[in-house]
């Protein structure tokens, strides 16, 4: 079977924004208050950090419980690991995650600068230089026949959709809006060209984005 390169759970406002432009250690989002746009999330019976019992069912909470199914690897940009740029400064940093990462599968995180494989827990991640065919394949091959997972940042899944290496692609789109900040698009019909959309209004005021290639 084909092994699908899936965007889950990717979540923007109104007006497109899914992070800022000024990450720091203290605001990875680069935004005031992002918890705003994973708020639907965390308010299902499924999410993974949930500590007390209770959280909505339905159709959120189907998207939150389907986040890990058949999913074999992911890939995400340097700046979804972590804040720092350039050359790497302090290998001690490894992650926002802590000591057990949430992924549980080989992650391949993109960058031009490399450094030594890091494994906590059940997560190793990688760190490559590649243009996205290539990452893409290198994940694939550490799947092993299941799917990758393509986890972000926003402007890495915009060089995959260039690159048209996307195969589904899941938007919860909250209805909210930053006005400025890192897009992941003006309109959501920008994508028809390449891709079916099915929208799926949501009892949590989030909107379903439902895309699958032509």
């Amino acid at each position: 079977m084909e092994q699908l390169l899936k965007v889950m759970n990717f979540c923007v406002s109104s007006d497109g924004v899914a992070a800022g432009e000024h990450q720091t250690l203290e605001r990875p989002f680069g935004l005031d208050g992002p918890e705003r746009l994973f708020s639907w999330a965390g308010a299902t019976a499924s999410w993974p950090m949930r500590t007390d019992p209770g959280g909505s069912r339905g159709l959120d909470d189907y998207f939150t419980r389907d986040f890990a199914r058949n999913i074999g690897a992911e890939i995400m940009g340097r700046n979804k690991f972590g804040p720092q740029r350039g050359p790497w400064q302090d290998l001690e940093w490894q992650g926002w995650w802590g000591e057990e990462p949430p992924f549980r599968t080989p992650v391949f995180v993109m960058t031009h600068h490399g450094r030594p494989s890091i494994t906590l827990s059940d997560t190793t991640f990688h760190f490559v230089d590649g243009d996205p065919a290539t990452v893409l394949a290198q994940a694939r091959e550490a799947a092993r026949g299941q799917d990758v997972r393509l986890g972000g940042g926003v402007s890495t899944v915009r060089q995959f959709l260039e690159a048209d290496l996307v195969d589904t692609l899941h938007v919860a789109v909250s209805p909210l809006k930053f006005g400025s900040g890192l897009r992941l698009w003006e309109n959501p019909e920008e994508l028809l060209d390449r891709f079916h959309l099915e929208v799926v209004p949501s009892r949590s005021g989030v909107t379903h984005h439902l895309f699958w290639r032509r």
